[in-house]
C-alpha cells in the first residue's frame, strides 16, 4: 500500500529576493496566493517567514497573523508553521508571534556556521523558544543544521523541554554547514531511529541539491521539504514560475516511489497534531 508524505513548502524564506526570482511571494497576500497554489499542487505544511515593506526579514505578529488567517481560510486544516530563525531578526524577538498559536514552529537546537555570518543559537535562546512553545501548545519542528542538534534535540526532549514524538527537519546543502550526502542522511536517520524511535522526520536541499534530497526522501520513507526558501529553480537555467511547480516536482514522481501525498488530515495524524479546527479527520 503506498505511504503517505507530508510536504512542507517553504514559501519565501530570509534570503532570496524578488531580484532572484520576481515569483518569490513577499506580501501577506502574494504568501497567501503562493501558499494556496502549493496546497491545491499537493503540500500540506507550510513554513513562513514574513517580510517588511522593503523586503527584510521581520518578526512582526501583525504580518504573520494576516498570513496565518489567509492560510486558514484558503487552504482548509493546512499545517501552519513559523519561523523562529535568526537570519535578520533580533533574538529578543524570533518568537514574538508564537502567541498566535500556529500548528508548529521551527526550532533550531545550536549554532552553526553559515557563508558570511555565524546562525547563533546559543543554548538560553534554545530552551526560551521550546518554553514559549510549551506555552502556547506549539510543536517544534526540529532544524537540524550540523549532527550535534541531533543529539541536542534528544537531550532536550529526554529533559522535557521539548515534547515528543520528535518532528525533525534535515537540513543539508547551506556552505559551511551540512553537506548534501546521502550517507550522512543515512546515518542521521539511523541514528534518530536508535535514540528517538517514534520521531519523524524530514529532509531538504539547498539549490540544486532541493529535488535530489525530495528523492532520496521519498524513497527513504521521510517526509519532504521544498519551496522558494531553499530553491528558486525548476532547472539550472529555468526560474520556478511559483512554489507550487516545485511541489509538482515531487507529487509527479511520489508513485514512483509508492508514496502519495498526505493530504491535511493524514499530515496531522502522521506529525502527532490535532485535528484542525473544524476539519472532521478522514476515516
Amino acid at each position: 500500500m503506498s505511504k503517505p508524505i507530508v510536504i512542507t513548502t517553504a514559501i519565501t524564506g530570509s534570503q532570496p529576493g524578488k531580484k532572484d526570482n520576481p515569483a518569490l511571494p513577499v506580501t501577506p497576500q502574494e504568501q497567501i496566493e503562493s501558499t494556496h497554489e502549493a496546497f491545491e499542487a499537493g503540500s500540506s505544511l507550510v513554513h513562513i517567514h514574513v517580510r517588511d515593506k522593503e523586503e527584510n526579514p521581520s518578526s512582526d505578529p501583525e504580518l504573520f497573523a494576516e498570513v496565518q488567517e489567509g492560510v486558514k481560510k484558503h487552504c482548509p486544516g493546512m499545517i501552519i508553521q513559523f519561523s523562529t530563525g535568526g537570519r535578520g531578526r533580533e533574538a529578543d524577538q524570533r518568537g514574538a508571534m508564537l502567541h498566535l498559536k500556529p500548528d508548529m514552529a521551527s526550532l533550531a537546537t545550536g549554532s552553526v556556521n553559515f557563508p558570511t555570518i555565524i546562525y547563533e543559537n546559543p543554548p538560553a535562546l534554545i530552551e526560551s523558544l521550546a518554553e514559549s512553545m510549551r506555552e502556547h501548545a506549539v510543536k517544534p519542528e526540529v532544524e537540524v543544521f550540523d549532527v550535534a542538534m541531533l543529539y541536542n534535540a534528544v537531550r532536550l526532549a529526554q529533559e522535557g523541554k521539548i515534547p515528543t514524538p520528535l518532528h525533525v527537519q534535515f537540513v543539508t546543502g547551506i556552505p559551511g554547514a551540512m553537506p548534501t550526502r546521502r550517507k550522512l542522511l543515512e546515518f542521521l536517520v539511523d541514528e534518530l531511529s536508535t535514540l528517538a524511535a517514534d520521531a519523524t522526520w524530514s529532509a531538504m536541499g539547498i539549490g540544486r541539491h532541493q529535488f535530489e534530497v525530495n528523492k532520496w526522501a521519498l524513497e527513504m520513507g521521510g517526509h519532504a521539504r521544498t519551496g522558494f526558501e531553499d530553491n528558486v529553480k525548476l532547472g539550472k537555467d529555468t526560474l520556478a514560475p511559483n512554489n507550487a511547480a516545485l511541489v509538482r516536482l515531487i507529487t509527479d514522481v511520489a508513485a514512483e516511489y509508492d508514496r502519495h501525498p498526505a493530504g491535511p488530515e493524514a499530515a496531522r495524524a502522521l506529525l502527532g497534531l490535532p485535528p484542525a479546527a473544524g476539519i472532521q479527520p478522514a476515516c
